[in-house]
């Protein structure tokens, strides 16, 4: 029983539903749980990870290398007894040559001048050092070990890695804009959703308002058909009316339901009801330089702009010379670590490299990054002309889109009254349903034209504030 109930406390969560969430809880979860935006982390992540790599490279590489061999190979084994310092005159071949002088001084009886006039013939001396010496050219499989650290560095190129290692910050924090740029626009999506799925709600609550008007005017029209005071095509003409609003309702709910699906998308978790605002998004205020400032393609265009001043300085370093360190201390053995200090060797050098030429190679991809680099200034001129004609083209419709909703507001109130009006006349005989219906189509005209405007200026806003980069970083 302990078991089961505490299984199902552990798969609450998962079946845990988002109700009433305010606008700053689903922002918070869209930072949290975005797929978009941890995609997005992830990268900034790897740049981080690049970064480190070229800063690393200034320290060299430390490499411990083990070689375990067999070989009857004749240059081998030799080289194997050398390294180890176990190197004879026997393994010179000395013993196949000492026979040949045995063989002389046999010769010679014992006679010094005879060996000496033997040893002084060129024949003689030609057949001893003909002699292929059998130790020498056929030695036994010798095993070899040998173990050694070494140490590479570089001490000069130019200023290439130090260029390498800021070029690589700074592609990382264009990585960071990145981000941020998913973020803004992730967040953006929600507040326009969030603000959407609010103005749904006013819209069905105005709907309704209207139904009921509609339904009071059928429920009159229908008496008024019983008392003989008006025809039954007066009261179909008012029920295709209701059903025309019923209409709009369900789709204005569907369109509800479709938002919250895309909310529940962004946040990733299943929103079922929100907080709903009522009042418009607040305009932005702030000087357009500071708008052009904050803007994250702007600051990307800058920081594109210092990696080609960089660049520059890289391919100049082709023509410098490059200045590395090597040392390197091991010993070897035909057993494993054996004798390691009696047997250890060193070796240390400087090497200096510096090329002379390559075909202009080097001139043509300098030339080509002094390109780049006005290639990019010019384009940060363009980002900020370009993004500056945006923000005024964004700011006169949000103006002109408020004035409109003033003007609207005004419109709905009239149209009611009018209906109102129209609708108490009808009663009195005075006109026809037509009339009414007609009042009431310009009614629902009007309040569906300014919910329309007000989806319109939000989202302007919110896509100024999504430029802007406003109330993120």
């Amino acid at each position: 029983m302990k078991k089961s109930l505490l299984a199902m406390a552990l798969s609450l969560p998962l079946f845990a539903v988002q109700q009433n969430l305010s606008l700053g809880e689903a922002l918070e979860l869209v930072k949290q749980n975005n797929l978009e935006v941890k995609v997005a982390s992830q990268d900034v992540l790897m740049k981080e990870m690049e970064h480190q790599e070229a800063v690393g490279y200034n320290y060299g590489r430390l490499d411990l290398v083990v070689n375990a061999l067999r070989s009857n190979d004749a240059g081998n084994v030799f080289g194997f007894k050398l390294q180890s310092r176990e190197a004879t005159f026997r393994d010179f071949g000395f013993s196949d040559f000492l026979g040949g002088v045995g063989q002389a001084l046999g010769m010679a009886n014992g006679d010094f001048g005879m060996f000496t006039q033997m040893m002084s013939d060129p024949a003689m001396q030609n057949r001893l050092l003909d002699t292929a010496p059998e130790d020498l050219n056929y030695p036994d499989a010798r095993n070899h070990f040998q173990e050694k650290i070494q140490y590479m560095v570089p001490l000069y190129v130019g200023g290439k890695l130090q260029a390498y290692g800021e070029i690589t910050d700074k592609m990382t924090t264009i990585s960071r804009l990145d981000r941020q740029k998913v973020l803004n626009q992730k967040l953006f999506e929600t507040r326009k959703t969030y603000y959407n799925i609010s103005l749904v709600e006013n819209f069905i609550k105005n709907l309704n308002s209207i139904l009921k008007n509609v339904e009071e005017l059928e429920e009159t029209v229908s008496n008024m058909v019983d008392e003989g005071y008006a025809l039954d095509i007066d009261l179909l003409q008012v029920q295709t009316k209701k059903a025309d609003v019923l209409r709009m309702i369900n789709q204005a709910k569907l369109n509800r339901d479709l938002a919250y699906q895309y909310l529940s998308f962004l946040v990733d978790d299943e929103v079922v009801s929100v907080v709903n605002v009522d009042n418009d998004v607040p305009m932005p205020k702030m000087r357009k330089e500071e708008m052009l400032d904050r803007n994250l393609d702007i600051q990307k265009a800058h920081k594109g702009l210092e990696v080609t001043d960089l660049a520059i300085g890289v391919e100049r370093a082709n023509f410098l010379p490059q200045i590395g360190a090597f040392a390197e201390y091991g010993s070897a053995d035909d057993t494993f670590l054996n004798d390691f200090a009696d047997k250890d060797a060193y070796t240390v050098g400087v090497q200096l490299k510096w090329n002379l030429f390559n075909g202009f190679v080097d001139k043509s991809k300098y030339e080509k990054a002094k390109i780049q680099n006005m290639k990019m200034k010019h384009q940060v001129e363009l980002a900020k002309k370009g993004i500056a004609l945006q923000i005024d083209k964004i700011i006169t419709s949000i103006r002109s889109k408020e004035y409109d909703i003033n003007s609207l507001r005004k419109k709905v109130k009239f149209t009611h009254r009018v209906y109102e009006n129209y609708y108490s006349r009808y009663k009195e005989g005075l006109m026809s349903i037509n009339d009414v219906l007609i009042k009431n189509s310009e009614e629902i005209q009007a309040v569906l034209s300014l919910v329309k405007t007000r989806f319109e200026r939000n989202n302007k806003v919110f896509e100024l504030e999504n430029i802007i980069n406003k109330g993120i970083l």
